[in-house]
Protein backbone atom coordinates (compact mmCIF):
# COMPACT_ATOMS: atom_id res chain seq x y z
CA UNK A 1 0.00 0.00 0.00
CA UNK A 2 1.45 3.62 -1.05
CA UNK A 3 0.41 6.25 1.25
CA UNK A 4 0.23 9.92 -0.66
CA UNK A 5 2.51 12.58 0.78
CA UNK A 6 0.30 14.23 2.49
CA UNK A 7 2.59 15.12 5.39
CA UNK A 8 6.26 15.82 6.26
CA UNK A 9 6.92 12.32 7.77
CA UNK A 10 6.05 11.09 3.99
CA UNK A 11 8.93 12.88 2.07
CA UNK A 12 11.48 10.42 1.29
CA UNK A 13 14.54 9.75 3.89
CA UNK A 14 16.66 11.55 1.87
CA UNK A 15 14.40 14.55 1.69
CA UNK A 16 16.02 17.69 3.83
CA UNK A 17 13.69 19.76 6.12
CA UNK A 18 14.63 23.27 6.36
CA UNK A 19 12.94 25.96 8.28
CA UNK A 20 11.21 27.31 5.72
CA UNK A 21 9.61 24.43 5.32
CA UNK A 22 8.45 24.24 8.99
CA UNK A 23 7.09 27.82 8.95
CA UNK A 24 4.98 27.56 5.75
CA UNK A 25 3.83 24.06 7.11
CA UNK A 26 2.95 25.83 10.66
CA UNK A 27 0.85 28.81 8.47
CA UNK A 28 -0.51 26.28 6.49
CA UNK A 29 -2.03 24.59 9.64
CA UNK A 30 -3.21 27.56 11.07
CA UNK A 31 -5.33 28.96 8.03
CA UNK A 32 -6.30 25.34 8.11
CA UNK A 33 -7.98 25.21 11.56
CA UNK A 34 -9.82 28.65 10.98
CA UNK A 35 -11.16 27.25 7.59
CA UNK A 36 -12.18 23.77 9.33
CA UNK A 37 -11.59 23.20 12.49
CA UNK A 38 -12.72 25.99 14.84
CA UNK A 39 -15.98 26.02 13.87
CA UNK A 40 -16.80 22.04 14.60
CA UNK A 41 -19.31 20.73 17.17
CA UNK A 42 -17.77 18.92 19.73
CA UNK A 43 -20.34 15.90 18.69
CA UNK A 44 -19.22 16.36 15.49
CA UNK A 45 -15.57 15.98 16.69
CA UNK A 46 -16.40 12.85 18.61
CA UNK A 47 -18.54 11.04 15.94
CA UNK A 48 -15.75 11.49 13.96
CA UNK A 49 -12.41 10.16 15.89
CA UNK A 50 -14.85 7.75 16.83
CA UNK A 51 -15.34 6.32 13.47
CA UNK A 52 -11.31 6.44 12.86
CA UNK A 53 -11.41 4.33 15.92
CA UNK A 54 -13.68 1.69 15.43
CA UNK A 55 -11.79 1.55 11.70
CA UNK A 56 -8.67 0.40 13.54
CA UNK A 57 -10.58 -2.41 14.99
CA UNK A 58 -11.63 -3.50 12.05
CA UNK A 59 -8.61 -6.72 11.04
CA UNK A 60 -10.04 -5.74 7.26
CA UNK A 61 -8.89 -1.86 7.47
CA UNK A 62 -5.58 -1.33 4.83
CA UNK A 63 -4.00 1.08 7.43
CA UNK A 64 -4.48 -1.49 10.45
CA UNK A 65 -3.11 -4.08 8.26
CA UNK A 66 -0.26 -1.84 7.09
CA UNK A 67 0.97 -0.98 10.93
CA UNK A 68 0.76 -5.25 11.50
CA UNK A 69 2.83 -5.95 8.05
CA UNK A 70 5.19 -3.48 8.03
CA UNK A 71 5.50 -2.15 12.09
CA UNK A 72 7.66 -4.86 13.50
CA UNK A 73 10.29 -3.59 11.46
CA UNK A 74 9.67 -0.07 11.63
CA UNK A 75 9.00 -0.38 15.77
CA UNK A 76 10.63 -3.37 16.90
CA UNK A 77 7.48 -4.65 18.37
CA UNK A 78 6.43 -7.81 17.31
CA UNK A 79 2.94 -7.74 15.26
CA UNK A 80 1.06 -9.40 17.99
CA UNK A 81 2.18 -6.95 20.12
CA UNK A 82 1.06 -4.17 17.85
CA UNK A 83 -2.17 -5.85 17.66
CA UNK A 84 -2.78 -5.94 21.10
CA UNK A 85 -1.56 -2.58 21.97
CA UNK A 86 -3.81 -0.64 19.34
CA UNK A 87 -6.49 -2.86 20.16
CA UNK A 88 -6.34 -1.71 23.60
CA UNK A 89 -6.21 2.15 22.67
CA UNK A 90 -8.38 2.30 19.74
CA UNK A 91 -11.18 0.45 21.75
CA UNK A 92 -11.23 3.60 24.05
CA UNK A 93 -12.22 6.27 21.25
CA UNK A 94 -16.34 5.79 21.67
CA UNK A 95 -18.54 8.46 22.46
CA UNK A 96 -18.80 7.33 26.17
CA UNK A 97 -15.36 7.20 26.53
CA UNK A 98 -15.33 10.86 25.24
CA UNK A 99 -18.56 11.96 27.41
CA UNK A 100 -17.50 10.49 30.20
CA UNK A 101 -13.70 12.46 29.60
CA UNK A 102 -15.25 16.19 29.23
CA UNK A 103 -17.38 15.77 31.82
CA UNK A 104 -15.01 14.74 34.11
CA UNK A 105 -12.33 17.26 32.97
CA UNK A 106 -13.99 19.89 32.23
CA UNK A 107 -17.37 19.11 34.06
CA UNK A 108 -20.24 19.58 30.84
CA UNK A 109 -19.71 18.08 27.63
CA UNK A 110 -20.84 21.34 25.85
CA UNK A 111 -18.06 23.35 27.82
CA UNK A 112 -15.79 23.78 24.18
CA UNK A 113 -19.02 24.61 22.47
CA UNK A 114 -20.74 27.20 24.57
CA UNK A 115 -20.57 29.21 27.56
CA UNK A 116 -22.55 26.96 30.46
CA UNK A 117 -23.04 27.20 33.54
CA UNK A 118 -23.64 24.26 36.11
CA UNK A 119 -25.65 24.73 38.84
CA UNK A 120 -23.60 25.48 41.56
CA UNK A 121 -22.25 28.31 39.03
CA UNK A 122 -25.85 29.49 37.93
CA UNK A 123 -26.47 29.86 41.46
CA UNK A 124 -23.66 32.31 41.62
CA UNK A 125 -24.65 34.52 38.87
CA UNK A 126 -21.40 32.70 36.79
CA UNK A 127 -20.90 30.31 33.42
CA UNK A 128 -17.74 29.69 32.00
CA UNK A 129 -16.77 27.97 28.04
CA UNK A 130 -13.23 26.22 27.47
CA UNK A 131 -11.04 27.37 25.19
CA UNK A 132 -8.03 25.32 23.55
CA UNK A 133 -4.63 26.71 22.09
CA UNK A 134 -4.76 27.48 18.55
CA UNK A 135 -1.64 26.07 17.49
CA UNK A 136 -0.16 22.99 19.29
CA UNK A 137 3.12 21.29 19.42
CA UNK A 138 3.34 17.84 20.42
CA UNK A 139 7.17 16.49 20.83
CA UNK A 140 7.00 12.82 21.08
CA UNK A 141 9.40 10.60 22.96
CA UNK A 142 8.85 7.91 20.38
CA UNK A 143 8.98 4.63 22.48
CA UNK A 144 5.70 3.82 22.50
CA UNK A 145 3.31 4.96 19.79
CA UNK A 146 -0.25 5.55 22.17
CA UNK A 147 0.85 8.59 23.64
CA UNK A 148 1.91 10.51 20.61
CA UNK A 149 -1.77 9.30 19.24
CA UNK A 150 -3.62 10.26 22.75
CA UNK A 151 -2.40 13.58 22.07
CA UNK A 152 -3.32 14.19 18.97
CA UNK A 153 -6.79 13.02 19.27
CA UNK A 154 -7.26 15.63 22.10
CA UNK A 155 -5.54 18.00 20.24
CA UNK A 156 -8.32 17.45 17.78
CA UNK A 157 -11.30 17.39 20.46
CA UNK A 158 -10.03 20.71 21.94
CA UNK A 159 -9.80 22.09 18.13
CA UNK A 160 -6.83 22.76 17.79
CA UNK A 161 -4.18 22.64 14.76
CA UNK A 162 -1.42 20.47 15.25
CA UNK A 163 2.20 19.69 14.76
CA UNK A 164 3.72 16.15 15.77
CA UNK A 165 7.28 16.17 15.85
CA UNK A 166 8.67 12.46 16.21
CA UNK A 167 12.45 11.33 17.03
CA UNK A 168 14.37 10.15 13.71
CA UNK A 169 12.54 7.02 12.75
CA UNK A 170 9.61 6.50 14.97
CA UNK A 171 6.67 8.04 12.88
CA UNK A 172 5.21 5.56 11.63
CA UNK A 173 2.54 4.74 13.63
CA UNK A 174 1.99 8.51 14.21
CA UNK A 175 1.76 9.05 10.61
CA UNK A 176 -0.64 5.82 9.81
CA UNK A 177 -3.41 7.22 12.32
CA UNK A 178 -3.03 11.02 10.30
CA UNK A 179 -3.68 8.85 7.22
CA UNK A 180 -6.70 6.91 9.19
CA UNK A 181 -7.77 10.84 10.12
CA UNK A 182 -7.56 12.63 6.50
CA UNK A 183 -8.73 9.09 4.98
CA UNK A 184 -12.02 10.25 6.93
CA UNK A 185 -12.34 13.51 6.90
CA UNK A 186 -9.65 15.50 4.36
CA UNK A 187 -10.09 18.82 5.58
CA UNK A 188 -10.03 17.32 9.25
CA UNK A 189 -6.65 15.73 8.19
CA UNK A 190 -5.72 19.16 7.21
CA UNK A 191 -5.15 20.30 10.55
CA UNK A 192 -2.38 17.89 11.33
CA UNK A 193 1.20 17.65 10.58
CA UNK A 194 3.92 14.81 11.09
CA UNK A 195 7.14 15.14 11.09
CA UNK A 196 10.59 13.55 12.02
CA UNK A 197 13.99 14.53 12.69
CA UNK A 198 16.88 13.81 15.14
CA UNK A 199 16.58 15.61 18.57
CA UNK A 200 18.61 19.13 19.09
CA UNK A 201 17.93 20.73 15.70
CA UNK A 202 17.55 23.92 17.21
CA UNK A 203 16.54 25.81 13.67
CA UNK A 204 13.78 23.92 12.90
CA UNK A 205 12.47 23.23 16.69
CA UNK A 206 12.94 27.33 17.03
CA UNK A 207 10.42 27.71 14.64
CA UNK A 208 7.82 25.37 15.89
CA UNK A 209 8.18 26.91 19.08
CA UNK A 210 7.66 30.59 18.14
CA UNK A 211 4.80 29.61 16.36
CA UNK A 212 3.16 27.39 18.84
CA UNK A 213 0.81 28.65 21.41
CA UNK A 214 0.97 25.53 23.61
CA UNK A 215 3.98 22.72 23.79
CA UNK A 216 3.61 19.41 24.99
CA UNK A 217 6.77 17.41 25.52
CA UNK A 218 7.30 13.76 27.03
CA UNK A 219 11.04 12.27 27.19
CA UNK A 220 13.88 12.93 29.77
CA UNK A 221 13.63 15.23 32.93
CA UNK A 222 16.70 16.35 30.53
CA UNK A 223 14.80 16.60 27.43
CA UNK A 224 11.83 18.53 29.37
CA UNK A 225 14.09 21.21 30.74
CA UNK A 226 15.81 22.25 27.52
CA UNK A 227 12.52 22.23 25.66
CA UNK A 228 11.37 24.23 28.37
CA UNK A 229 14.05 27.01 28.76
CA UNK A 230 14.10 27.64 24.91
CA UNK A 231 10.18 28.48 24.66
CA UNK A 232 8.90 32.12 24.48
CA UNK A 233 7.33 33.20 28.11
CA UNK A 234 3.78 33.49 26.70
CA UNK A 235 4.12 29.83 25.48
CA UNK A 236 2.58 27.62 27.65
CA UNK A 237 4.04 24.04 28.11
CA UNK A 238 3.40 20.97 29.50
CA UNK A 239 6.10 18.40 29.95
CA UNK A 240 5.65 14.55 31.15
CA UNK A 241 8.86 13.46 32.52
CA UNK A 242 10.17 9.91 32.80
CA UNK A 243 7.96 7.99 35.47
CA UNK A 244 8.47 4.17 37.12
CA UNK A 245 5.73 1.88 38.00
CA UNK A 246 5.34 -1.95 39.72
CA UNK A 247 2.93 -3.80 41.33
CA UNK A 248 1.55 -4.98 43.97
CA UNK A 249 0.38 -9.01 45.13
CA UNK A 250 -1.54 -9.50 48.84
CA UNK A 251 -1.35 -13.40 49.90
CA UNK A 252 -5.24 -13.91 49.79
CA UNK A 253 -5.48 -13.72 46.24
CA UNK A 254 -2.66 -16.41 46.06
CA UNK A 255 -5.08 -19.33 47.41
CA UNK A 256 -7.41 -21.50 46.15
CA UNK A 257 -5.85 -22.18 43.10
CA UNK A 258 -5.88 -18.92 41.75
CA UNK A 259 -1.65 -18.31 42.13
CA UNK A 260 -2.18 -18.81 38.31
CA UNK A 261 -4.67 -16.29 36.81
CA UNK A 262 -2.85 -13.77 39.00
CA UNK A 263 0.53 -14.66 37.30
CA UNK A 264 -1.30 -14.40 34.11
CA UNK A 265 -2.50 -10.95 34.98
CA UNK A 266 1.09 -10.18 35.88
CA UNK A 267 3.02 -11.15 32.70
CA UNK A 268 -0.15 -9.53 30.96
CA UNK A 269 1.73 -6.08 32.35
CA UNK A 270 5.09 -7.36 31.93
CA UNK A 271 4.57 -8.66 28.22
CA UNK A 272 2.72 -5.47 26.92
CA UNK A 273 4.83 -2.96 24.72
CA UNK A 274 7.30 -5.01 25.68
CA UNK A 275 7.70 -3.80 29.30
CA UNK A 276 8.64 -0.26 27.69
CA UNK A 277 6.87 2.88 28.78
CA UNK A 278 5.85 4.56 32.25
CA UNK A 279 3.20 2.39 32.74
CA UNK A 280 4.84 -1.04 32.96
CA UNK A 281 5.93 -2.76 36.48
CA UNK A 282 9.92 -2.97 37.16
CA UNK A 283 9.21 -4.94 40.72
CA UNK A 284 6.55 -7.21 41.67
CA UNK A 285 6.56 -6.82 45.30
CA UNK A 286 4.39 -10.63 46.75
CA UNK A 287 3.07 -10.28 50.05
CA UNK A 288 4.16 -13.48 52.49
CA UNK A 289 2.10 -15.57 55.02
CA UNK A 290 -0.43 -16.93 52.41
CA UNK A 291 -0.82 -20.58 50.82
CA UNK A 292 1.50 -19.49 48.28
CA UNK A 293 5.14 -18.19 48.34
CA UNK A 294 6.53 -15.45 47.08
CA UNK A 295 8.95 -17.49 45.16
CA UNK A 296 6.59 -19.95 43.95
CA UNK A 297 4.35 -17.37 42.41
CA UNK A 298 7.82 -15.83 40.89
CA UNK A 299 8.26 -19.99 39.04
CA UNK A 300 4.02 -19.20 38.08
CA UNK A 301 5.09 -16.22 36.58
CA UNK A 302 8.04 -17.64 34.51
CA UNK A 303 5.62 -20.12 33.38
CA UNK A 304 3.37 -17.59 31.70
CA UNK A 305 5.99 -15.46 30.11
CA UNK A 306 6.96 -18.79 28.62
CA UNK A 307 3.67 -19.58 27.21
CA UNK A 308 2.99 -15.76 26.19
CA UNK A 309 6.01 -15.55 24.32
CA UNK A 310 4.55 -18.86 21.50
CA UNK A 311 1.83 -16.61 20.83
CA UNK A 312 3.15 -12.77 21.50
CA UNK A 313 7.08 -13.27 21.46
CA UNK A 314 8.49 -10.12 22.33
CA UNK A 315 10.32 -7.85 19.37
CA UNK A 316 13.75 -8.29 18.54
CA UNK A 317 16.30 -6.22 20.43
CA UNK A 318 19.79 -4.26 19.04
CA UNK A 319 23.11 -5.90 20.36
CA UNK A 320 23.37 -3.24 23.05
CA UNK A 321 19.67 -3.89 24.67
CA UNK A 322 20.22 -7.77 24.73
CA UNK A 323 23.59 -7.46 26.06
CA UNK A 324 22.08 -5.34 28.75
CA UNK A 325 19.85 -8.45 29.21
CA UNK A 326 22.36 -10.68 29.17
CA UNK A 327 24.97 -9.15 31.61
CA UNK A 328 21.89 -8.58 33.93
CA UNK A 329 21.74 -12.42 33.86
CA UNK A 330 24.98 -13.43 34.78
CA UNK A 331 24.93 -11.40 38.35
CA UNK A 332 21.94 -13.41 39.26
CA UNK A 333 22.92 -16.96 37.81
CA UNK A 334 26.18 -15.88 39.93
CA UNK A 335 24.31 -15.18 43.00
CA UNK A 336 21.03 -17.75 42.38
CA UNK A 337 24.56 -20.47 42.66
CA UNK A 338 25.51 -19.17 45.87
CA UNK A 339 22.78 -17.87 47.78
CA UNK A 340 18.92 -19.35 48.34
CA UNK A 341 17.65 -15.88 48.21
CA UNK A 342 18.13 -15.33 44.79
CA UNK A 343 16.62 -17.63 41.95
CA UNK A 344 16.69 -16.96 38.07
CA UNK A 345 14.22 -18.32 35.32
CA UNK A 346 14.82 -16.86 31.85
CA UNK A 347 14.22 -18.12 28.28
CA UNK A 348 16.68 -20.93 27.16
CA UNK A 349 18.61 -19.76 24.23
CA UNK A 350 17.67 -16.17 23.73
CA UNK A 351 16.87 -12.90 25.98
CA UNK A 352 12.87 -13.22 25.37
CA UNK A 353 12.35 -12.84 29.11
CA UNK A 354 13.80 -13.02 32.67
CA UNK A 355 12.22 -13.16 36.18
CA UNK A 356 14.58 -12.72 38.97
CA UNK A 357 13.39 -13.67 42.37
CA UNK A 358 15.13 -11.42 45.27
CA UNK A 359 14.40 -11.89 49.16
CA UNK A 360 15.94 -8.28 49.27
CA UNK A 361 13.18 -5.76 48.90
CA UNK A 362 14.71 -2.62 47.89
CA UNK A 363 13.42 -1.78 44.80
CA UNK A 364 15.00 -2.47 41.57
CA UNK A 365 15.26 -0.61 38.08
CA UNK A 366 14.79 -3.10 35.06
CA UNK A 367 16.32 -3.53 31.84
CA UNK A 368 12.86 -3.87 30.43
CA UNK A 369 11.89 -5.63 27.56
CA UNK A 370 10.13 -8.52 30.20
CA UNK A 371 12.41 -8.50 32.17
CA UNK A 372 11.22 -8.37 35.95
CA UNK A 373 11.81 -8.39 39.37
CA UNK A 374 9.68 -10.21 42.03
CA UNK A 375 10.22 -9.50 45.74
CA UNK A 376 8.65 -10.38 49.15
CA UNK A 377 7.47 -8.17 51.72
CA UNK A 378 5.87 -8.41 55.06
CA UNK A 379 2.72 -6.10 54.19
CA UNK A 380 2.00 -2.88 51.43
CA UNK A 381 3.47 -0.78 54.36
CA UNK A 382 7.01 -2.55 53.79
CA UNK A 383 6.78 -2.32 50.14
CA UNK A 384 6.51 1.21 49.60
CA UNK A 385 9.23 1.59 52.05
CA UNK A 386 11.13 -0.19 49.85
CA UNK A 387 10.26 1.86 46.89
CA UNK A 388 10.97 4.76 48.85
CA UNK A 389 13.95 5.74 46.57
CA UNK A 390 11.39 5.98 43.32
CA UNK A 391 8.57 7.92 45.77
CA UNK A 392 7.92 10.67 43.60
CA UNK A 393 8.31 9.19 40.39
CA UNK A 394 5.86 6.64 40.26
CA UNK A 395 3.37 6.78 37.37
CA UNK A 396 1.25 3.29 38.02
CA UNK A 397 0.25 0.63 40.74
CA UNK A 398 -1.11 -2.45 39.49
CA UNK A 399 -2.25 -4.15 42.35
CA UNK A 400 -3.73 -8.09 43.17
CA UNK A 401 -5.93 -7.48 46.57
CA UNK A 402 -9.41 -8.42 47.69
CA UNK A 403 -12.05 -6.60 47.38
CA UNK A 404 -12.21 -6.44 51.01
CA UNK A 405 -8.89 -4.53 51.05
CA UNK A 406 -9.16 -2.49 47.97
CA UNK A 407 -10.57 0.99 49.29
CA UNK A 408 -7.64 0.75 51.98
CA UNK A 409 -4.68 -0.64 49.87
CA UNK A 410 -5.88 2.29 47.27
CA UNK A 411 -5.72 4.87 50.30
CA UNK A 412 -2.32 4.14 51.55
CA UNK A 413 -1.22 4.72 47.47
CA UNK A 414 -2.57 7.44 47.11
CA UNK A 415 -1.45 8.99 50.25
CA UNK A 416 2.07 7.73 49.52
CA UNK A 417 2.07 9.74 46.25
CA UNK A 418 0.68 7.37 43.55
CA UNK A 419 -1.25 8.90 41.06
CA UNK A 420 -2.73 6.14 39.14
CA UNK A 421 -3.66 2.51 40.80
CA UNK A 422 -5.39 -0.23 38.84
CA UNK A 423 -5.66 -3.66 38.22
CA UNK A 424 -2.80 -5.83 37.98
CA UNK A 425 -3.17 -6.56 33.81
CA UNK A 426 -4.12 -3.62 33.11
CA UNK A 427 -1.51 -1.25 33.75
CA UNK A 428 -0.40 -0.57 29.92
CA UNK A 429 -4.14 0.15 29.16
CA UNK A 430 -5.33 3.21 30.95
CA UNK A 431 -8.85 4.37 30.12
CA UNK A 432 -9.26 7.95 27.66
CA UNK A 433 -10.32 9.54 31.06
CA UNK A 434 -6.57 8.42 32.93
CA UNK A 435 -5.21 11.86 34.59
CA UNK A 436 -1.81 11.33 32.90
CA UNK A 437 0.57 12.07 36.40
CA UNK A 438 -2.05 12.64 38.24
CA UNK A 439 -3.15 15.73 36.19
CA UNK A 440 -6.17 16.25 34.00
CA UNK A 441 -4.77 15.24 30.10
CA UNK A 442 -7.80 17.50 28.62
CA UNK A 443 -8.14 20.18 31.39
CA UNK A 444 -4.42 20.85 30.77
CA UNK A 445 -4.85 22.16 27.08
CA UNK A 446 -7.61 24.37 27.96
CA UNK A 447 -7.47 27.87 29.27
CA UNK A 448 -10.94 28.96 30.38
CA UNK A 449 -13.07 32.40 29.84
CA UNK A 450 -15.42 33.47 33.13
CA UNK A 451 -18.57 35.22 32.54
CA UNK A 452 -20.46 36.66 35.62
CA UNK A 453 -23.21 38.50 35.72
CA UNK A 454 -24.38 38.26 38.92
CA UNK A 455 -28.23 37.07 37.87
CA UNK A 456 -28.53 33.72 38.51
CA UNK A 457 -31.77 33.44 36.53
CA UNK A 458 -30.56 34.82 32.90
CA UNK A 459 -27.80 31.92 33.34
CA UNK A 460 -28.78 27.93 32.11
CA UNK A 461 -27.42 25.33 30.64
Amino acid sequence: MKLPDYFLADLPAEATLTSSIISEACLTLKRNRERFLAGRSTQSLIQSLSQVGASWLDPDYPLRKLALEQGPAATGFSRATLATGLDSFFRQLTPQSFQALLEQDLGHARRLDEVVALDTEQQGGRAAMALGPSFLVHIAAGNLPNPTLMSMVLGLLVRSAQFVKCASGTSFLPRLFAHSIHQAEPKLGACLEVAEWKGGNRDLEQVLFEEADCVTATGSDETLADVRQRLPARTRFLGYGHRLSFAYVSSEVLGGGRGASVAASAAADVAAWDQQGCLSPHVIYVEQGGRMAPEQFADLLARELAARESVEPRGELSASAAAAIASRRSIYELRAAHSPDTRLWCSPGSTAWTVVYEADPRFQISCLNRFIYVKPVTSLAAALESADSVRTRVSTVGVAVPDARTKETFATLARWGVPRVCPLGQMQNPPLTWRHDGRPALGELVTWADYENGVAENLSI
